[in-house]
């Protein structure tokens, strides 16, 4: 099986970009899309699939907002493809096919809109619309449930448990490597990059570390420095120096300064432990 194309992966913020997978064994089909798609600057293609079954791990690792899905295609067809797809990665689903007898069937399984080879700019525009309105509609959705269910929490006196991300999804050399948050040791920032170390190897990973910060279970990672944060279970341990600073000492040997303004981290971590 071939590898998908892929952009750098990267989450974008609400609203940004509608992150796109293109599905279609033709070439040249891609290649029109992909043309296309450059004259609508809301949207972003972050993977070309010429297969089901890629288009299936394509869905799985980038979780995109939108889906242009070709329906005969080798392994499995466009419906097939939907069928792998649990109910919540599902993205806005807009069936491209030069055969229009599969339009009821487009239909049926929920797709947003059916586009007949060969259509236009202003065709595929109005589809792309669409698809941003009912993200939109999703999201304010979303966003009403959320606060209800915070009401909800707050009322019975449970509070809310957080989701946070059990492991990323980093292009590498040609490669989409799943990184368990469990591997890594530390973080550093490196501009608009954080550099994921596991102690054997290291990952650069396009996002700013007070956002990867925001996604980590602050049980299992505490920053401590603004350049730094460090998985809980690597500490060996805390040597204190001058002003109420650490260093933190890995199981690796690796020496990590906490900074000042961190220290609160360390110490709630301590009172947690101790």
């Amino acid at each position: 099986m071939h590898e998908p194309f892929v952009n750098t992966w990267c989450e974008q913020p609400v609203g940004s970009a509608i992150r796109t997978v293109i599905a279609d064994d033709e070439g040249l089909a891609r290649k029109k899309l992909r043309i296309l798609l450059d004259s609508e600057p809301q949207v972003e293609v972050v993977a070309e699939c010429q297969n089901g079954r890629e288009t299936v791990a394509a869905i799985r690792s980038f979780r995109p907002d939108m889906l242009l899905l070709d329906i005969q295609m080798p392994d499995l067809d466009g419906f097939e493809v939907l069928s792998e797809i649990s109910s919540d990665e599902i993205p806005q689903v807009i069936f491209t096919s030069a055969y229009d007898q599969y339009a009821i069937r487009a239909f049926e399984a929920h797709a947003l809109d059916y586009l007949l080879k060969p259509f236009d700019q202003d065709r595929l525009h109005a589809a792309i619309e669409r698809a941003s309105t009912e993200m939109q509609r999703r999201k304010d959705q979303d966003l009403t449930n959320r606060i209800l269910e915070l009401l909800s929490a707050v009322k019975s006196g449970k509070p809310p448990v957080p989701e946070f991300e059990e492991r990323l999804a980093i292009r590498t050399n040609g490669r989409v490597v799943f990184l368990s948050l469990e591997e890594i040791q530390w973080i550093e920032a490196a501009a608009n990059y954080v550099r994921l170390n596991t102690g054997k190897v290291s990952y650069l990973f396009r996002e700013t570390i007070s956002r990867v910060s925001e996604r980590l279970n602050p049980s299992h990672f505490v920053r401590i420095h603004r350049s730094a944060i460090v998985n809980v279970r690597q500490i060996k341990e805390l040597i204190p120096v001058n002003s109420g600073e650490y260093v933190v000492v890995l199981h690796s040997g690796k020496e990590l300064s906490c900074s000042r303004g961190y220290r609160t981290n360390l110490q709630h971590l301590i009172s947690k432990n101790f």
